[in-house]
């Protein structure tokens, strides 16, 4: 079990990592419209994982409460979303395609910004992964290895375009090969360590699981609408990111019904 886990948490961060790996294979920057597409795979598969993974599963481990099953989910959902809006408030970061810096005033360097936009929604994907596995190692019935194993894949997938969108456009802006590679893995690390403190801290409660399982749910579902949409929405061509939003959602949907 323990191997298994280990694998579940580092396949999202290897995800990020051929992603930021891009910078020694692509020579141009991100087409704008590969960039569409890819935010909006990401997002849809972002927002499947929540309803499948994550809220369903929450819901059924909340069973015994009858009519009221849906509480913990509600209020982790919640939960979820207040501590993402929190976080947005209290640090500087910088989106993609934004010369106008959020959060709180800093002198940090613009790539150092896109680092933490970047990795601020990389924290509930790693919470996401390491809640789904914590209700693994303590033997709840709904989720089965598979079914962890297919979150872990689905974000992944979504991960690949996050290390790129990092890697390629610092390194267009003249940052060096290495370096731009190393921002990419910076702003993933801090997937597999959120996991890591999540399955510490679920272990310890088991009664709250749904809680943080809906919780998870929340704040990823707060990045996709506050980033992933509207950076996918902007200009031109929206109905592409429309369209890969459809394919990512679908993508996961079946990797997490037919393995789980």
């Amino acid at each position: 079990m323990t191997i298994e886990i280990f694998r579940g948490i580092m396949i999202p961060f290897l995800g990020t990592a051929l992603g930021a790996a891009c910078v020694f294979f692509m020579k141009n920057a991100m087409h704008t419209l590969l960039q569409k597409a890819l935010t909006g795979f990401a997002g849809g598969v972002m927002v499947a994982a929540s309803v499948w993974s994550l809220l369903i599963p929450a819901m059924n481990q909340s069973e015994h409460m009858g009519k009221f099953a849906f509480v913990p989910a509600a209020v982790g959902f919640w939960l979820g979303i207040l501590f993402l809006l929190a976080l947005d408030r209290l640090v500087p970061h910088l989106h993609l395609n934004s010369d106008e810096a959020e959060g709180p005033k800093s002198n940090l360097k613009k790539k150092t910004m896109l680092v933490l936009a970047v990795a601020i929604h990389n924290i509930p994907e790693g919470m996401a992964v390491g809640v789904v596995y914590a209700g693994l190692a303590m033997g709840q019935s709904d989720i089965s290895v598979m079914g962890a194993l297919a979150l872990s894949v689905g974000i992944a997938i979504q991960n690949f375009p996050e290390g790129a969108i990092i890697s390629m456009p610092l390194q267009a802006e003249g940052v060096s090969k290495p370096k731009a590679f190393l921002y990419g893995i910076l702003s993933g690390i801090v997937e597999p360590l959120g996991a890591v403190l999540t399955i510490l801290a679920a272990s310890v409660v088991v009664p709250v699981l749904p809680y943080f399982l809906s919780f998870a749910a929340g704040a990823m579902i707060y990045v996709v609408v506050e980033e992933l949409i509207p950076e996918m929405s902007e200009g031109k061509h929206s109905n592409i990111g429309t369209v890969f939003f459809a394919l990512g959602f679908t993508v996961m949907m079946i990797l997490d019904v037919a393995l789980g």
